[in-house]
């Protein structure tokens, strides 16, 4: 352990620990910090001590709700390493943290049960790593538990995440019997000493017993390595005995960061093994700042695609990916610098809003506890204070070399339920509180039904809506009444119309005119929002109007025709129109747009779309027909099943509407041996019938509060 960084991006380390929920990833990160020094005492999740899970709802229910951004200084053959660390959640309601956090990170850590394997969540991070190329390593956690097998979760990397699994490390033993790994690149066994919390281990030879599957296993690294080096190739195929430890850890390193293969490390975080390993790997195989391509932006001024390097000496150039309402310093913006220094009290330019904003204040963070810091460089992860307006996926940069960096995609929500404050005298600090907790959160959203006036909140699930419900309570002190859970649904257009819409309007001086002729069409698969196309020729409408035109689509698209509800996308092909001298503006265009797209939506046979959730159930043999029996009434799509151990694995596509209590009734058919995990699959068209029931509903009821 270390207690003073190097300087220099070589020696910087931006990871993320992530997996599906329970495979131990707090647990993970604090015997990390309890290894490099951090903590003199491990923090346990089941007793609510956890460092990382700061908030009262993670130390109550023993999950991890919100991202955590710590930093660890870990000694590598002499030589300190700054890891800046984002521990973030495993459970579906909460995958935006992960989304966020990927990308900003250079590397990141995949946890594995080694019971439970492949779980559905680990899928969606694995996913979300792949989408934002960030190279990383798998650790199979619990090899301590019954049913551990850890060469059966590298052949699910293989086989269900589509990864190239490499054993770096293999157990020896297992369950009970799990005493430590051997080094395949080494050659050595490493043996924990549970007497001192795993804090040293032994390195002796590989046991008799082992010895045969340790070579076996070492063939296939080498074989595996050398397609990614030549000079090892060569050793490999002729004189394998002269290879050097080094440079198979150089040959793993290159294809770790290209993202050929993933090195497989294996231990028992709760009893203290294999996590010294890990954090060497961390360093020897994960990438720098050093060792990634110039990050790539557009320059506002001239729209010209501008790249900056990972150097302290560039232009500024920052990522923020988390924003945080903090009681005491106010609203707190966590950020990636990708290049420059920025000084405590400096001036910003914020990309989004065209403005000059000043950062009083520089914070490195542990947890929830700001550490003020007087710069910060190239390669860091830092917060800061003094925004006036500030939102996630913002760019910040030099005043005077602006450039805009990819920002980040969050799903949308798929529940909402009504909430209003139990006293009138609370209804401006309930506005203010989720104004505040919007702002944190992209994927939870406030809006106020025009109908009813009713406050109706949304998010990723009914676990994410207890956590907003609760924390307005504790953090804002306003008690709220809510309503049942409503599923979000969506509305989509089915086939293609040509209209036509003329608005004119005259009120004694100068009028408003606007003539347009459009088709209005489903969008091109993957398209969300307006698909805008300007078909105009001759100008038959001045080119200073045609902005306004797409805007109005673009506000009329969050209010379907069918009941009310969004729409995920439209093609619009504007090839017409007309325009006055005097009485046509963009206003005039704008809202003949907006009543031009109401009009000819109902002609384009609109349908409402709900969401479908992707169920997995793990349940003993017994009940299986239960399982499956219960998911067809809920209208589920059967995808198979499966056996993991001794329990069967059921997997289905159901809607989101029949899920609501599915886990009350699952420990009911289960005798509460079952568990499932449901995550966000896709939109579908509702069946013609319950669409009936549902309009009926929705036009003949009022949500009651």
């Amino acid at each position: 352990m270390a207690t003073t960084p190097n300087t220099g991006l070589f020696y910087n380390r931006n990871i993320g620990i992530m997996a599906h929920i329970d495979a131990g990833k707090t647990t993970t990160t604090e015997r990390i910090l309890y290894y490099a020094g951090v903590n003199y005492k491990m923090g346990e999740v089941h007793e609510g001590a956890a460092t990382m899970d700061w908030m009262v709802q993670e130390q109550e229910r023993g999950i991890t709700i919100t991202s955590a951004t710590t930093r660890i200084f870990w000694k590598y053959k002499d030589k300190p390493y700054n890891i800046n660390i984002i521990d973030t959640p495993g459970h579906v309601d909460f995958t935006v943290e992960v989304e966020r956090s990927l990308r900003v990170l250079d590397g990141a850590v995949a946890l594995f049960c080694a019971v439970g394997g492949v779980e559905p969540q680990s899928e969606t991070v694995w996913k979300q790593a792949n989408k934002y190329h960030v190279p990383r390593i798998a650790f199979v956690n619990k090899m301590d538990r019954a049913g551990a097998d850890f060469f059966a979760v590298v052949d699910q990397l293989k086989n269900k995440l589509g990864a190239n699994p490499l054993p770096i490390h293999i157990p020896i033993g297992a369950e009970n019997d799990f005493t430590g790994s051997i080094d395949l690149i080494s050659m050595k066994a490493l043996i924990w000493d549970e007497a001192d919390f795993g804090m040293s281990f032994q390195t002796v030879d590989i046991p008799a017993d082992l010895e045969d599957m340790a070579f076996e296993w070492r063939e296939k690294l080498l074989e595996s390595v050398s397609d990614y080096d030549d000079v090892l190739m060569e050793k490999f195929l002729t004189d394998p005995d002269t290879i050097k430890e080094e440079e198979i850890e150089n040959a793993v390193r290159l294809a770790t960061i290209s993202m050929n293969i993933t090195p497989v490390f294996c231990g028992s975080a709760f009893k203290n093994k294999g996590i010294q390993p890990l954090l060497d790997a961390i360093i020897k195989y994960l990438p720098s700042p050093d060792d990634l391509l110039p990050v790539v932006g557009i320059n506002p001024d001239n729209n010209k695609e501008e790249s900056r390097k990972a150097d302290a000496k560039e232009p500024f150039s920052s990522l923020v990916f988390k924003i945080v309402t903090d009681p005491f310093v106010g609203k707190l913006a966590y950020f990636r610098v990708y290049s420059g220094t920025l000084n405590s009290g400096e001036a910003v330019l914020n990309i989004r809003t065209n403005k000059k904003e000043r950062m009083s204040r520089i914070y490195q963070m542990h947890a929830n506890k700001q550490n003020p810091i007087n710069h910060i460089s190239a390669g860091d992860i830092g917060a800061g204070v003094g925004f006036r307006d500030i939102k996630t996926g913002d760019t910040l940069t030099n005043l005077k070399h602006p450039i805009l960096l990819e920002s980040m995609d969050f799903p949308d929500p798929v529940i909402g339920i009504a909430v209003e404050p139990k006293t009138q005298a609370d209804m401006d600090k309930l506005s203010i509180a989720l104004g505040k907790l919007a702002e944190e959160d992209p994927t939870f959203t406030v809006k106020t039904t025009p109908d009813t006036g009713q406050t109706v909140i949304s998010g990723m699930g009914e676990l994410h809506l207890e956590i907003i419900v609760d924390r307005l309570k504790r953090e804002f002190k306003v008690d709220c009444n809510q309503g049942a859970p409503e599923v979000s649904y969506k509305e989509a257009l089915t086939s293609s119309v040509i209209y036509h819409e003329v608005y004119k309007k005259q009120t004694g001086g100068r009028g408003k005119f606007a003539d347009i002729e459009f088709e209005l069409s489903p969008p091109d698969e993957g398209v969300k929002g307006v698909q805008f196309l300007n078909e105009i020729v001759g100008g038959k409408i001045p080119r200073e109007f045609i902005p306004a035109i797409e805007k109005g689509f673009n506000i009329a698209l969050s209010n379907g025709v069918v009941a009310g509800y969004p729409l995920e996308g439209v093609k619009v092909r504007v090839f017409d129109g007309n325009y006055h001298p005097v009485d046509s503006d963009a206003l005039a265009f704008e809202i003949a747009a907006k009543i031009g797209f109401k009009e000819a939506a109902r002609k384009a046979n609109p349908v409402l779309m709900e969401p479908f959730m992707n169920v997995e159930v793990v349940t003993p043999e017994e009940y299986l027909g239960d399982i499956i029996g219960d998911l067809n009434r809920r209208r589920g799509q059967m995808e198979g099943a499966d056996m993991r151990g001794n329990s069967q694995i059921v997997k289905a596509k159901v809607p989101l509407s029949e899920m609501f209590g599915y886990v009350t009734t699952l420990r009911t058919l289960t005798s509460g041996r079952g568990l499932s995990t449901v995550t966000f699959s896709h939109y579908d068209r509702v069946p013609e019938a319950i669409e009936t029931k549902l309009l009926a509903k929705i036009k003949g009821e009022t949500l009651i509060v």
